[in-house]
């Protein structure tokens, strides 16, 4: 039996439950989580506050505590008057929200740390809550942010060179960091054939060959490095292979990086492209009732869940990528979970720029700018 749950969005100190749908979403591999609300009434009076542009958070309500899943704007605001009543309707974003609209501040400096470069782009945009999780912070020789890139492009190149993903936490926290394999999972999701012990309301599992394969060779060139002429002056023959164990079937891949400047960053080339392969070629998405685990913990992603179907012929653990709280008429309170294989997303270090970059600066592990503008 499921515990009741009210959400309740708080803008300028005021709070309205009582929604008559909603729908909240948060993927990582979608920059900005978004909310839609809609309220029904006979007659309703809007407070100032509500308007465009206004913080916003919205909490699960459940046995009188709150639980922060979003924090954010208000993007949209509709009110239609009928002569049936009024229909409100609320929609936004979190802080993604408006990196993904506005660009990146025009700026070149040196001599900075990846917190200083995510800070140069994010807190004029009024992002003011950062966090990097990584071991090393590594200095940025030269930052270049032209006009034209988005606030959220820029942020994610830098994230990725570190090897890392931008994203934004329920309390509005940016995180620049990586997904966590070794925490224990949240819950067991159970499908069985005869109905007994099951807690899933729909399981749906889709795999796909497409795109997927069997090995990457990288071939890449390293830049000149000395005088004295020779393989040392430039090589062309930095190659690596990368195979996916998964495939049963030879499809073979050849990629052509000019940043792959020595076999490990080849490698390292290969195993994104495998990984990325593998997340686009297997999805199990399941559907329960309520919006927390039968331990009273919020679904969220980068949670890991243990699933057992019988069905499917699944027992294992999945990671969590993407969940979309919703409620209506029709339907009632259910949460849609995504999820993809454990440990497949991986993120390893490699310059992402536009163009190809020449000198010194263009080092393992080094980015020369953010952009692809040449030093």
């Amino acid at each position: 039996m499921h515990t009741p749950v009210e959400v309740e969005v708080l803008i300028g100190g005021k709070a309205q439950r009582g929604w008559t749908h909603y729908d909240i979403d948060s993927d990582l591999f979608i920059p900005a989580d978004a909310y839609r609300m809609s309220l029904s009434k006979t007659r309703m009076v809007l407070p100032p506050e509500v308007k465009e542009g206004a913080a916003v958070e919205v909490r699960l309500v459940r046995e009188g505590t709150s639980t922060t899943v979003l924090s954010g704007s208000l993007d949209d605001r509709e009110l239609d008057v009928h002569k049936n009543g009024q229909d409100l309707q609320l929609s936004g974003r979190d802080g993604a929200g408006v990196l993904l609209d506005c660009s990146t501040p025009i700026l070149s400096m040196r001599q900075l740390s990846l917190g200083d470069v995510v800070a140069k782009i994010v807190r004029p945009l009024g992002v003011t809550r950062i966090r990097i999780d990584a071991e090393n912070k590594i200095l940025r020789e030269k930052v270049n942010l032209e006009p034209g890139d988005t606030a959220w492009d820029s942020l994610r190149r830098a994230a990725e060179a570190n090897g890392l993903w931008p994203w934004f936490d329920p309390d509005g926290t940016l995180v620049v960091g990586r997904p966590r394999y070794d925490l224990p999972p949240v819950a067991t999701l159970v499908l069985n054939s005869d109905g007994k012990g099951n807690n899933v309301e729909r399981l749906s599992e889709r795999r796909s060959i497409s795109e997927r394969y069997s090995e990457v060779t990288v071939l890449g060139q390293a830049h000149a490095g000395g005088t004295g002429g020779g393989e040392r002056s430039g090589r062309n023959n930095v190659r690596a292979k990368v195979r996916d164990d998964g495939m049963t079937v030879y499809r073979p891949k050849v990629v052509v990086d000019h940043e792959a400047i020595n076999e490990e960053v080849a490698r390292a080339r290969g195993r994104k492209i495998i990984s990325d392969a593998r997340l686009r070629g297997y999805t199990l998405t399941a559907t329960v009732l309520g919006h927390y685990t039968e331990d009273g913990v919020a679904w969220m992603p980068g949670q890991r869940i243990s699933v057992k179907s019988e069905p499917h012929g699944i027992d294992g653990i999945y990671f969590l990528t993407g969940r979309r709280f919703t409620s209506n008429k029709r339907v009632g309170t259910t949460t849609t979970l995504t999820m993809k294989e454990d440990g497949v997303w991986l993120l390893d270090a490699h310059p992402s720029n536009r163009k190809h970059r020449r000198g010194k600066n263009s080092l393992p592990g080094r980015v020369v700018d953010l952009t692809g503008g040449s030093s």
